[in-house]
C-alpha cells in the first residue's frame, strides 16, 4: 500500500496516526503521484483555513493526466483543524483521482474534524474515546483496502431514473449506452412523481426494525421492486438529469430509502455508474453528490471513470453532440470490463 500524502504543517501529525493504525500493514509513503499501482491511501491534513498547498497542486495533475492512476485502488483520509471542509476536499479529490482512472472501494473515506466530533456516536458505540474510535475506523479502511480484489464483471445491472422518456435527454444518453451492454441482464425502473415516498425520518430502531424485516416501513414501489432488484444486481446505474445543480427531488427520496436496505447489507461488492446532463453546467457536482452519496455512504464500489458527464438543453439535443455515440460506446465498454 502507498500512502500518498501531500507535505504542510500538519501532515507530520497526520502520519503518525496512520503510522499507530498501520502497525504490521506494509506500506511505503510518498508526495508524488508518478508510478502508483495497486492500493494507495490519499491522507490530507488541512490547515485553519481547510487548505493544503500541496493538495492543490496533487488536484491540477490529476485533472490535467486523465491515464495518471490507471491501475489503482483507494481510500482517503482527510484531517482538519476546524469542523468544515474535509467532506468537501474528499469529494472533490475523490472525483478527480476516478477521473484520472482511480477506483475507490465502498465507504473510501475516514475524516476527521478539528474536535473529532464526528466520532462521538463511534465512540459511544465502542466504548472508546473519540481518537480511538478515529484510531480504529483508520485501521479498519486500510485492511479493507489492503484485502480489496475488486468485483466480478457485470452480469445484472439495475437502472434508476426519474425522467419523461419522450423529452429526456438522460434518457437519450442511456440508451446510447445501454445498446452496447451486451449480455448484461438489465432492470430499469422509473421513479417519477407519486412513485416513491421519501424517508420521513423513522427512529433508528423502527428503521432497524422493518429493515430486518427486508422492507421499509413506507412500503410501495421501493420494497416491492426496487430492492429485489439491487439484491440480484452487481450494478447500479443512476441517470441524473441536472435540477438546479443536484439530483432530483425523487431520485434524492431514493438514496434516502435505501438506508433501510443498507440496515440490512453493505454494498462493497456492487458497482456504481452515473450518468448526468446538464442544461448548461455543473455535472461534476452531481458526479461529487452522487459520489458522496452512494460510495461514501451507502458502500457501492467506485469502478474507474464511473461518470459520463454531458451537456445538453434542448430536448433532443444530445444526440446532436458531436461524438457523443463514440463517448457512450467507450462508456459501455468500460462498464464491460468492469
Amino acid at each position: 500500500m502507498t500512502i500518498v500524502l501531500p507535505e504542510n504543517e500538519y501532515s507530520a501529525a497526520l502520519l503518525e496516526q496512520i503510522e499507530a493504525a498501520a502497525e504490521g500493514i506494509p506500506h511505503t509513503v510518498t508526495d508524488r503521484l508518478d508510478g502508483l499501482t495497486g492500493s494507495i491511501l490519499f491522507a490530507v491534513a488541512l490547515d485553519e483555513c481547510g487548505c493544503n498547498d500541496g493538495y492543490y497542486r496533487m488536484l491540477r495533475r490529476l485533472r490535467g493526466e486523465p491515464a495518471l492512476l490507471q491501475g489503482c485502488t483507494a481510500g482517503l483520509v482527510v484531517t482538519g483543524q476546524g469542523e468544515l471542509y474535509t467532506k468537501s476536499i474528499a469529494r472533490t479529490l475523490a472525483l478527480s483521482a476516478n477521473m484520472a482512472g482511480c477506483a475507490l472501494i465502498g465507504r473510501p473515506l475516514v475524516e476527521a474534524t478539528g474536535s473529532l466530533r464526528n466520532f462521538h456516536t463511534q465512540a459511544d458505540i465502542q466504548g472508546v474515546d473519540v481518537h480511538t474510535a478515529c484510531r480504529r475506523s483508520l485501521r479498519e479502511l486500510m485492511e479493507r483496502l489492503g484485502a480489496f480484489q475488486g468485483p466480478q464483471p457485470v452480469r445484472r445491472l439495475t437502472a434508476i431514473h426519474a425522467s419523461v422518456r419522450r423529452t429526456s435527454n438522460t434518457l437519450s444518453l442511456w440508451e446510447l449506452v445501454r445498446r452496447h451492454l451486451t449480455g448484461v441482464e438489465i432492470e430499469e425502473f422509473c421513479l417519477l412523481n407519486g412513485a416513491v415516498s421519501d424517508c420521513a425520518g423513522c427512529s433508528y430502531t423502527t428503521c432497524m426494525h422493518f429493515g430486518d424485516q427486508g422492507g421499509c416501513f413506507y412500503g410501495g414501489v421501493m420494497v416491492d421492486e426496487v430492492f429485489p432488484a439491487l439484491r440480484r444486481s452487481d450494478t447500479l446505474v443512476m441517470l441524473c438529469a441536472n435540477y438546479n445543480d443536484a439530483l432530483s427531488a425523487n431520485l434524492t427520496a431514493f438514496v434516502n430509502r435505501l438506508t433501510s436496505l443498507f440496515r440490512q447489507q453493505r454494498f462493497y461488492d456492487k458497482r456504481l455508474y452515473g450518468l448526468v446532463v446538464s442544461g448548461y453546467s455543473g455535472g461534476d457536482l452531481l458526479a461529487q453528490q452522487l459520489l458522496s452519496a452512494m460510495n461514501m455512504n451507502k458502500s457501492f464500489y467506485l469502478p474507474p471513470y464511473f461518470a459520463l458527464l454531458e451537456t445538453a438543453n434542448d430536448a433532443g439535443s444530445l444526440l446532436r453532440s458531436e461524438g457523443i455515440e463514440e463517448r457512450a460506446r467507450q462508456f459501455a465498454l468500460r462498464m464491460l470490463e468492469g
